[in-house]
């Protein structure tokens, strides 16, 4: 039994139970079979039930392959420049704090509006996809993003200018498209979203390295260059196995449903803590007495673990369930954050937390587009989970400036470690309120605590 088939949201129309699917395999269902299937059932295709029924029927007809990996690769190479640049914010963040051009709380803002806008934007950029295709909207999110980056090298004197060049301009559009895989799907969505940790890993000693020889300028500069370089001709590759023709902008009847508004809450509450570590370990690995290069170091083994989270969390997602793999990332990430982190005082406890952090931060990440798949139907994907990543925007936003915040509040980053334990707490906490409330959603499934979900 695959995940979309684990869990339902509502009861299937009695006239589609009845139904009996045509003697194929997996996977050769056509399109004009699944149409006499439709048309045979009175089936309904605006009842909310109908949606969830045609994802299975969708899904009976996927190749969980081919083409797809092809996807899926390119998908990933835009996903390493998308979250690898914000996981890598942190090394910017520091050289620019030594400059003396803001507080870490201000900077941080920088970095959490590229991923702010794009949650933001979320529900817009599922309209643009339908409208002009997820090749096209790859497009022209590769050429904001590198415009972005470029125009940041001449705005590194002016937080004002930084705001809207590395900030609006770098997060106005993204894409990652998935219409390939069904009984693979965790692992798929695990691929893409592993291209982000790579990303953040690669980017950081690019830019430590570049930082380092020719300044934040042309840290900025090159960096959009080859952001270009690489991410046009990835998202060229993007294609669509199945136009989108869904009309609907946001489906707010779902609200009605508790089990999607817990997740979704469970998802914007969870987003507050989640840069925390990124944004902050450099400046906490130089009170610690480390190097900068240290601290960007820390921060491209967190961006390696997470890369490897999303893989493993995919995996998991496919064997115990992807409601049960979203349970354990967030349970890893706040008791790291609360457990570890604030004992972290040389750099082997800090690497332990990195370690483990960094996975569960990938696998929130890859895991919550399985999730909304599997409990809303894949062809619900699209707006669902437009709508979930909107709701993420706050969390994105204010995140990691509140710990800034709390950070200065306590002494600053000049100060002793103990500075940073309200942030720690704060955002341990976060985590943890998010994992009350998608382990209330798991025991509403099914109430057997084992349970496959």
């Amino acid at each position: 039994m695959t995940s979309t088939q684990t869990i339902t949201l509502e009861a299937l129309p009695a006239e589609l139970s009845k139904l009996s699917l045509p003697n194929k395999p997996h996977g050769e269902l056509d399109s004009s079979e699944l149409n006499t299937i439709t048309l045979n059932s009175n089936f309904d295709p605006t009842h909310p039930d109908a949606i969830i029924a045609a994802s299975r029927l969708h899904d009976a007809s996927v190749p969980d392959g081919g083409y797809g990996w092809v996807v899926i690769f390119a998908c990933s190479i835009i996903t390493f420049w998308f979250v690898g640049t914000t996981y890598a914010w942190g090394i910017m963040q520091a050289a620019l704090v030594a400059r003396n051009l803001s507080s870490p709380s201000t900077i941080s803002f920088v970095g959490s509006l590229v991923c702010a806008s794009i949650s933001v934007l979320a529900l817009v950029n599922a309209r643009i996809i339908r409208r002009i295709g997820a090749r096209n909207t790859g497009l022209l999110g590769v050429g904001f993003l590198g415009t972005g980056e470029v125009l940041s090298g001449w705005t590194t004197g002016s937080i004002g200018g930084l705001f809207v060049t590395a900030g609006v301009v770098m997060g106005v559009i993204s894409t990652i498209p998935a219409q390939y895989f069904n009984k693979k799907r965790g692992i798929a969505n695990g691929v893409v979203y592993a291209g982000g940790g790579i990303g953040g890993a690669a980017i950081s000693f690019f830019f430590d390295t570049l930082i380092t020889r020719l300044g934040p300028e042309w840290a900025f500069r090159i960096l959009g260059l080859v952001t270009v370089a690489t991410g046009l001709p990835a998202a060229w590759l993007i294609k669509e196995r199945a136009p989108i023709t869904s009309s609907m902008f946001v489906e707010w009847r779902l609200f009605k449903n508790i089990q999607f508004t817990m997740l979704w809450a469970a998802g914007a509450i969870a987003t507050f803590p989640l840069f925390v570590p990124p944004f902050f370990l450099p400046l906490y690995s130089a009170s610690l007495g480390l190097s900068p290069s240290s601290g960007a170091g820390l921060v491209a083994g967190f961006s390696f673990s997470s890369a490897v989270g999303r893989v493993g969390c995919g995996l998991l997602c496919d064997s115990i369930g992807p409601v049960n793999t979203l349970l354990l990332s967030l349970v890893l990430s706040a008791v790291s954050m609360l457990a570890i982190w604030p004992v972290s005082n040389s750099l082997g406890p800090l690497v332990l937390f990195v370690i483990i952090n960094g996975a569960a931060n990938g696998g929130f990440f890859s895991t919550m587009p399985t999730v909304v798949g599997s409990v809303f139907g894949s062809r619900r994907v699209s707006v669902a989970m437009g709508m979930i990543v909107t709701g993420w925007g706050g969390g994105y936003l204010m995140g990691a400036p509140i710990a800034g915040y709390l950070l200065a509040a306590y002494g600053g980053e000049h100060s002793s470690l103990k500075a940073y334990h309200p942030a720690m707490i704060y955002a341990g906490s976060m985590g943890l309120i998010s994992s009350a409330l998608v382990l209330t959603l798991k025991l509403k499934l099914n109430k057997k605590p084992l349970q496959r979900l």
